[in-house]
C-alpha cells in the first residue's frame, strides 16, 4: 500500500506523454489548394503555346478532323506567300530536300499543308505538288470547321 501511494505521479506523467504524441485529427487543406492553383494558371497560360506558332487564318470547311498517332509534319503558308515547316521559315524550293532529310530518318506520317484563306492559291498547288511528286502521297489540307449554316 505504501509503494502505491509514493508511485501516484508516475499515472499523471504518462497521461500527459500520451497528450503530447497523440497525431493530430485535422486536415489542413491549404498547401493542396494552393498547389492546384498554381498548377492551374501553370496550365492556363501554357495551353495557348501548344498550338501552331505561325499565326494563318484558315479556311471553313465541314470535312470531319482526321486521327493520327504521331504529331504530324506541318507546312504552313502565309497570306504574303512565306512558307514554314512546323515553325520555322524556308524558301519554297527547300521545303523538298527537308522533307526528304526528315524521311531518311523513318517518318511515314501525314504531312499538313494549312495555308491562309487569303494566300495565293498557285502558291499552295505548287507546294503541294512539289511535294507530291517527291513522293509523299500522305498529304492533307488543313481548315477550321464551318461557323454556323
Amino acid at each position: 500500500m505504501g509503494m502505491s501511494v509514493a508511485n501516484g505521479s508516475g499515472d499523471n506523467g504518462r497521461r500527459r506523454r500520451r497528450r503530447r504524441h497523440q497525431p493530430m485529427s485535422e486536415i489542413n487543406v491549404t498547401p493542396f489548394v494552393d498547389v492546384m492553383l498554381v498548377l492551374l494558371i501553370i496550365f492556363m497560360v501554357s495551353a495557348p503555346l501548344l498550338t501552331v506558332g505561325v499565326p494563318i487564318d484558315l479556311p471553313e470547311t465541314r470535312a470531319k478532323a482526321l486521327e493520327g498517332d504521331q504529331e504530324p509534319i506541318t507546312i504552313s503558308v502565309k497570306e504574303s506567300g512565306q512558307v514554314f515547316i512546323q515553325e520555322t521559315e524556308i524558301d519554297i524550293d527547300e521545303v523538298v530536300p527537308k522533307l526528304e532529310a526528315i524521311a531518311a530518318n523513318g517518318y511515314e506520317e501525314r504531312i499538313f499543308v494549312r495555308g491562309d484563306q487569303n494566300a495565293d492559291y498557285g502558291t499552295i498547288m505548287k507546294l503541294m505538288g512539289r511535294i507530291n511528286a517527291a513522293g509523299f502521297k500522305r498529304l492533307g489540307l488543313v481548315t477550321l470547321e464551318e461557323r454556323g449554316s
